[in-house]
């Protein structure tokens, strides 16, 4: 497997992996409407006792099978996908997309709209191409490593994604980049509505905290174009969760790190978990401390 990926490679691979997942949300967003006018909705639940609904089952085919076209030798994970690659298969990769098809399955259900489909390549522990699309927000946000992070509204009901030119697309797209913390305003903190004590209790050490409420991993995207300062994340996360956005996070000038203030890393592991962590607007900035341990 490479043990790099030239940069020009990855400007060539980010239009294609954003129609990838343009399609992939607009598949999402077909079905999330139509469940919308219904009275029900199948949802199983996985090993894991997580939510999983046709919608991610179908989006994580979508998304595979173009993957696997665009890069044949690469291998891939996916949420959806991974129950059926073993550890054994797996733990000698160093190169490999990993994917979320639908990061916010429960936003999907309970009617939120706050869902995303998270692509990222992972090269040597790190990501270095992250996709994030939120079809029902209409934002998309893209990063390779060694270069400026974009974003751009992506109505997915407005484009003709199939013939849609998207090298011309994202060169149209806005740089953005994370807000400076300022003492004499409040610290906006991204939030789930599900969240719990333990960031209640690091949001009573920020300064004037205000909360910015998002689900899926469109909350790191907010600490990405400055919408929020900080996303504290104290409950389980798998790998697939945080990948893509990181890179799109780092190259808008913040981090994700974890306790001892280091930047997540995809190792393969037998369960592919993250540790609690915190998405910053600032690496120089003092934060408060974030517990080591669920």
């Amino acid at each position: 497997m490479q043990e790099s990926i030239p940069h020009s490679q990855l400007q060539l691979w980010l239009p294609q992996v954003a129609q990838i997942a343009l399609q992939a949300g607009r598949l999402i967003s077909q079905m999330y409407r139509e469940n919308q006018q219904q009275a029900f909705l199948d949802v199983e639940k996985k090993k894991d006792g997580t939510p999983v609904t046709e919608a991610d089952l179908q989006a994580d085919r979508l998304i595979s099978q173009a993957l696997k076209v665009l890069t044949p030798n690469i291998p891939l994970v996916t949420e959806e996908s991974v129950a059926k690659v073993p550890y054994e298969q797996r733990q000698n990769w160093s190169t490999f997309w990993l994917v979320d098809p639908m990061d916010g399955t429960k936003e999907f259900i309970e009617g939120t709209g706050e869902f995303s489909v998270n692509i990222a390549l992972v090269v040597n522990h790190r990501p270095v191409l992250g996709v994030v699309y939120g079809p029902e927000v209409g934002r998309l946000y893209c990063a390779i490593e060694g270069a400026q992070s974009i974003a751009t509204d992506a109505d997915v009901y407005q484009l003709d994604i199939d013939n849609l030119d998207m090298l011309r697309f994202l060169q149209a797209a806005e740089m953005i980049q994370t807000a400076p913390l300022n003492p004499k305003h409040p610290t906006k903190v991204a939030v789930s509505r599900r969240h719990g004590g333990r960031t209640e209790l690091f949001m009573s050490e920020l300064n004037k905290p205000q909360t910015v409420k998002m689900g899926s991993a469109l909350k790191s995207c907010l600490v990405a174009e400055g919408k929020a300062h900080v996303y504290p994340r104290f409950g389980p996360t798998s790998l697939w969760d945080t990948a893509a956005s990181q890179v799109i996070v780092q190259q808008a000038g913040g981090a994700i790190i974890n306790a001892a203030g280091h930047a997540l890393e995809y190792v393969q592991t037998p369960n592919l978990l993250n540790p609690f962590f915190l998405v910053i607007c600032d690496p120089q900035a003092q934060w408060p401390k974030i517990p080591e341990i669920m």
